[in-house]
Formats: C-alpha cells, sequence, structure tokens
C-alpha cells in the first residue's frame, strides 16, 4: 500500500443503523460522500446474501439523493481481480461496506487489486464506511469474534488482520447491546494498541485527519489501556480472568468529537 497520508473519510458504523427513519448515520456517510452528487460502491463480500443485502442499501442510498449506487459482489478472491468491479471503485465518491462476517471481507479481499484500489481511493479522497463486520474491519488488527462479557478473560476474544484503514485502533460494535466492554477490554491488552473504540448501535464515528465525531442514537465508548499501570496477563491460563488498571475510559455521544493523536475528548469550545 501507498505509505502517504490519506486524505480520505472514514465513516465506522456499529451496526443496526436506522434504514428506514430519519437514516441518520446513513445521510452523514453520503453527505461526506458528496451528496445528490455521489456514486456509491457497496461493498457486499460480508454477507452471505449478497443481491439482497445490496439491493437494500442501494434503495436507501437512492431514496436519499444519491447520483450513482453500484454493487461490487466478492464471493471469492477471483472477484477482486474483475475489471468492472476496479473501475466501480475507481468511480466512487462513497464506499461502502455491509455487515456480515468480517473474515470474509479479509479473506476475499486483503491484498488483491481490488484492495489496493480501495485504499487508492482513500488516499484520493474518497469516503470509506462500513457497518458491523464492516466496521470491525477497519483497523490492521481487528476483532475477529469472542463471548460478550463483563469481566475480561484470555479466551473472551480472538484477533486476526484487519484492512488497515485505521492503524493502532480497535474496534469493536453492537457494543452496548450486547455487552462488549470486556471482550475490548481483553483485546487490548492482548493486542496493545493506542485505543479502543467501542460503537453501539444506530451510531458511527467519521474520522477525519488525526480527530473524530460521532454521530447516531447510541455513544462511542473509548478505552485508552496506554494509561494502564498493571495487567496481570503473563501470569493467566487460557481460560482466567484479567486484572487491569488505570485504564481510562470516555462515554461520546452524538455531536462529540475525539482527539485520536493526543488521546483526548474535545470539549466545551473545542466541540462543534
Amino acid at each position: 500500500m501507498n505509505d502517504q497520508q490519506p486524505s480520505g473519510i472514514l465513516v465506522i458504523i456499529g451496526g443496526a443503523e436506522d434504514k428506514e427513519g430519519d437514516c441518520v448515520v446513513l445521510r452523514s456517510f453520503l453527505k461526506k460522500a458528496g451528496g445528490v452528487k455521489a456514486s456509491i460502491a457497496v461493498m457486499t463480500a460480508a454477507t452471505g446474501s449478497p443481491k439482497e443485502v445490496g439491493d437494500e442499501y442501494k434503495r436507501i442510498f437512492e431514496r436519499l439523493g444519491a447520483e450513482s449506487v453500484k454493487m461490487v459482489h466478492t464471493e471469492n478472491r477471483a472477484d477482486s481481480e474483475r475489471e468492472d468491479s476496479l473501475r466501480i471503485i475507481e468511480q466512487a465518491t462513497g464506499i461502502f461496506f455491509t455487515g456480515g462476517d468480517q473474515l470474509r471481507i479479509v479473506e476475499f479481499i486483503k491484498e488483491t487489486p481490488l484492495d489496493e484500489a480501495i485504499h487508492k481511493r482513500y488516499q484520493e479522497g474518497a469516503v470509506i464506511a462500513g457497518t458491523s463486520a464492516g466496521a470491525a474491519m477497519m483497523p490492521d488488527q481487528m476483532i475477529v469474534g469472542g463471548a460478550s462479557v463483563s469481566n475480561p478473560s484470555v479466551d473472551a476474544v480472538s484477533i486476526g488482520p484487519g484492512m488497515g484503514f485505521l492503524p493502532g485502533i480497535l474496534i469493536d460494535q453492537h457494543f452496548a447491546q450486547r455487552g462488549r466492554l470486556g471482550r475490548l477490554l481483553a483485546a487490548l491488552v492482548q493486542q496493545p494498541a493506542d485505543l479502543g473504540l467501542g460503537i453501539d448501535e444506530n451510531t458511527g464515528i467519521i474520522v477525519e485527519g488525526d480527530s473524530f465525531e460521532v454521530v447516531g442514537q447510541g455513544a462511542v465508548t473509548v478505552v485508552d489501556e496506554t494509561t494502564s499501570t498493571y495487567n496481570n496477563l503473563k501470569e493467566l491460563l487460557k481460560d482466567e480472568a484479567i486484572a487491569v488498571c488505570g485504564v481510562q475510559l470516555h462515554i461520546l455521544p452524538h455531536g462529540y468529537r475525539f482527539d485520536l493523536k493526543k488521546r483526548l475528548p474535545l470539549l466545551s469550545k473545542e466541540k462543534s
């Protein structure tokens, strides 16, 4: 991949976003991607029902006014070399990954010509969005799965390579609804990262440069494990409980912003 700083925007959604009402989260993505002039590529790699899921998002984005909505179906790695798919990506102002299974996205797209084309468009200024599995795959290391637990343990989470749009961050989705704080903490202790972001359903973050803004009905839980003063990971067997001390936690609802570089919320006069 090109190592230059990307000029694009990420819209990362915790899943179960509103598709019938005001569509606040999806509307925010479409506005960032060009509004009524947007050209949207819907990536269905994560789902086992690509036509049905793709058609649903096509209907939504067209209803909201997108100029063009096209499907990119990748049901195997060979599909990631298709010239028609590469042309759709080259023309897209917004690229949207649906939910499903994040492992399918990595298996079918990572390190293929389609992957190269998507990262190139991101560096050129396109908006990359994903919901649920499409959110989980955003970091360089992603949460693959695990138990929804209150207390972290070594075997509460599994981690694997992600798609690398947001390096140094771990993302968990459906966060408050499925009680995933323990899972995210377990992931952060075992896979050191700058931050962990737990994104609620019908909620997203818009990442521009070194900061993000929260949009939607729920909240984003920011976990900074770099402040931790102690954990017992080296002493544990696979199924034993993790102790962790000194972690910082921020809860940010709609409209709040966070500085990813300084690892601090932007409050009062700084919050627009």
